[in-house]
């Protein structure tokens, strides 16, 4: 079965890894491990709580604007 996975850098180093179907998350020093520990994770998640995935997620972007207030 074919998840997504989503990382962050963290703000400590490293990565943060979250799968969206599940919510599970977790964090690893380097991308290989972040995805590593999110994908031990989503399996006992699964094992718990099994779930019929239809169809593939849709993953794209969205462009915000960012409007930075001065304080006067």
């Amino acid at each position: 079965m074919q998840l997504t996975a989503i990382l962050t850098p963290a703000e400590e180093g490293g990565f943060i890894a979250m799968n969206p179907e599940t919510g599970t998350h977790t964090q690893g020093e380097s991308v290989d491990q972040a995805l590593a520990n999110l994908q031990e994770a989503t399996e006992l998640y699964l094992e718990e709580f099994p779930m019929m995935i239809k169809q593939k997620s849709f993953l794209t972007t969205i462009e915000v604007s960012l409007h930075v207030s001065q304080a006067g």
